[in-house]
């Protein structure tokens, strides 16, 4: 039977995610599975496909992983060489435009933010949690807006239809990188709290077989000096073995800023 595998998350240049894509079939393939039966797939509905009994390897965010996917499994967590990354946590910049350099989170009261999506834990719940203590009556922005990624967040701070964003520490590294202009005029004011990165996940049906050979390919593929091209261009520099309840600080942190009254950012 055919298997599902996609790295949606980070895909900030695609030639870059797919010579990750073919280390992993070639990996996957040396540690008994079969590479030919593995079909690539961007999907456009990603909690359908995260939750497809095919799915073999995708990467999903922790928000989603503890509140949207209760079934499917976690292989394990990257590590990534970005500011703003420590073993397998990650957080999220505070990104204004440069006029408002040296501000605080404070100074934005009444301002507008703008977010990803509310599963999103680096771009909605993170940021969340940090404005929770500033919140009055549950508010503490004049107007939320939804962007559908972190790179359209960018852009409507720049442009000056939003006031401030938090984004992916890994996403705006790699932005910077490979799309300089999409940041230029902006700065950060300050950062989220770490949270574990984003997990790679197999489906429910994987046997427990197929979950060892996983990880055994994604620990090669760190430690291997043939694919360190590979992995440093997507800032990947290690992998542990994560298990759901790594997880459970973030459902923790959603319910202590909502139980503080501020039920939305």
């Amino acid at each position: 039977m055919s298997k599902l595998i996609s790295l949606p998350m980070y895909d900030v240049h695609h030639p870059d995610t797919e010579a990750l894509l073919a280390t992993l079939r070639l990996l996957l393939s040396e540690e008994g599975l079969d590479g030919d039966s593995l079909i690539y797939s961007e999907p456009e509905d990603r909690l359908s496909h995260w939750q497809d009994s095919r799915l073999l390897l995708s990467q999903t965010c922790g928000y989603p992983l503890r509140a949207l996917l209760p079934k499917v499994q976690v292989v394990g967590t990257f590590h990534y060489q970005a500011a703003g990354c420590e073993g397998f946590h990650y957080s999220s910049q505070l990104i204004v435009r440069e006029a408002d350099a040296g501000k605080t989170l404070a100074d934005f009261r009444g301002k507008r933010v703008v977010c990803n999506s509310d599963d999103s834990q680096s771009g909605y719940h993170g940021f969340r949690s940090l404005v929770a203590p500033l919140q009055k009556d549950g508010k503490f922005f004049s107007d939320i807006a939804f962007s559908g990624s972190h790179r359209q967040s960018l852009a409507e701070v720049q442009a000056g239809t939003s006031d401030i964003a938090a984004i992916d520490a890994v996403t705006l590294a790699l932005v910077a990188h490979h799309e300089p202009e999409r940041v230029a005029g902006l700065v950060s004011i300050g950062t989220t709290a770490l949270a574990p990165g984003l997990p790679m996940i197999t489906s429910a049906q994987t046997s427990a077989v197929e979950l060892a050979q996983l990880r055994r390919a994604l620990k090669r593929l760190v430690s291997e000096p043939e694919w360190q091209e590979v992995r440093e261009a997507l800032l990947i520099k290690d992998f542990s073995v994560t298990h759901r309840d790594d997880y459970q600080p973030i459902s923790d942190a959603a319910q202590k800023a909502a139980a503080s009254g501020l039920v939305t950012l």
